[in-house]
């Protein structure tokens, strides 16, 4: 086999319609848009969620509730997790570092979960209660940033 004896496979290729090209294409003159009306003209058509006067969809739901703009997204790290690492003082720039984060988002909260057997400085911007006491009651320290 040579390079010169390669070829898609019969019928995976197709050729594109080329409309407007005269009567002997089979699609000149209205260029398969049919005579008249909205879809015949440049521009034309309709915009997406448009039911042909019909209440759209988007409008006929009811709007319930708001979003708080000033909210705070935390990334949340677990005790288990912090278990693992072997430093002893943790902050959010080491977690990054060690990858146990992608990014901070609006800062780090350290949630309860999981068992901490050994003392260690936790630097976070929020801590559950119960992480709190957990490292607390392993002799280490909580700082809130």
């Amino acid at each position: 086999m040579k390079l010169s004896d390669l070829a898609p496979a019969p019928g995976s290729r197709k050729k594109r319609k080329r409309v407007g090209r005269g009567p002997g294409s089979g699609h000149g003159k209205t260029s398969c848009r049919g005579h008249k009306g909205q879809k015949s003209r440049s521009g034309g058509g309709t915009k997406p969620g448009f039911e042909g006067g019909q209440m759209p969809l988007q409008r006929r739901l009811p709007k319930r509730g708001f979003t708080n703009i000033f909210q705070k997204e935390y990334a949340i790290v677990n005790l288990a997790t912090l278990e693992k690492l072997s430093e002893s003082t943790i902050t959010p720039e080491y977690l990054i570092k060690e990858g146990v984060l992608k990014k901070l988002l609006d800062g780090v909260k350290v949630l309860g979960n999981g068992e901490l057997t050994k003392a260690i400085t936790v630097k976070a911007h929020a801590f559950s209660l119960s992480a709190k006491d957990k490292i607390i009651k392993a002799q280490g320290s909580v700082e809130v940033i």
